[in-house]
């Protein structure tokens, strides 16, 4: 089975990776390491592989697996009436916080200190309406002391969208427009820039030590699932405790 690891100064009782699409059960176009149940494919495949990654991978405990709807929704993976939640945060040693992309952003979030996480889903959806900023409201710790990691998304030469979105984007930062690059077509269509877009939310927050950013997972068919490329597709897993 083979994963992602950030490379960034996270403390070293922390646990972190993205899964890739190596590694699992499903068949083709799942293939192989699918963990999105929700995508067609076979339950029992998705159960396997969920399976297959906590033996692998020796996660301490099942991952709260989150029913993601683009939202700005943060839950705490000890106390929680719903999984409906775009990201999830924890203060508690070996509660693990995971999410699912294939195209979108998984930014992964720890404190200096080791002990407190987070994860969340950034689409450009959620990133424009503040996923990143409740998640990182969760934290006890100073925003200084907070460390964030881009996980694998698609790249800022493919992700292709319409002035609609850049709009949305300039309504609440006029900066935002840096990570806009107009394609010359009638359409007024725009290659977006997930990484620098995150990366703008954040240092906005304070948040200075940011990593990761080096992946693209529309370009890079072998490890990754593309829900731009392929449509029907697979989910990796973004995933992170601590000891």
């Amino acid at each position: 089975m083979k994963a992602i690891f950030p490379n960034w100064s996270a403390p070293s009782n922390v646990r972190a990776f993205t899964t890739t699409r190596q590694g699992g059960v499903s068949a083709v176009p799942y293939n192989s390491l699918n963990l999105g149940s929700h995508v067609g494919d076979s339950l029992p495949d998705v159960i396997n592989n969920r399976s297959k990654l906590v033996t692998a991978m020796q996660i301490p405990e099942e991952p709260i697996w989150l029913n993601q709807t683009h939202s700005t929704r943060v839950i705490d993976t000890i106390c929680y009436q719903t999984t409906d939640a775009d990201g999830s945060y924890s203060h508690q040693a070996r509660a693990v916080s995971v999410v699912l992309t294939a195209d979108c952003l998984p930014v992964l979030f720890c404190s200096k200190f080791g002990n407190e996480v987070a994860a969340a889903h950034a689409g450009w959806r959620g990133l424009c309406d503040g996923i990143l900023e409740n998640t990182v409201s969760r934290f006890n710790c100073s925003r200084s002391q907070i460390i964030a990691w881009l996980g694998p998304a698609i790249g800022p030469s493919k992700f292709e969208v319409g002035e609609e979105v850049k709009a949305q984007f300039m309504a609440h930062d006029s900066e935002a427009e840096q990570a806009f690059k107009l394609i010359p077509t009638s359409q007024q269509k725009y290659l977006a820039n997930l990484y620098l877009l995150a990366t703008q939310r954040l240092q906005k927050l304070g948040i200075t030590l940011i990593y990761g950013g080096d992946f693209c997972t529309y370009s890079q068919s072998d490890l990754f699932y593309s829900y731009r490329r392929e449509r029907e597709t697979g989910r990796m897993a973004s995933v992170i405790w601590f000891e």
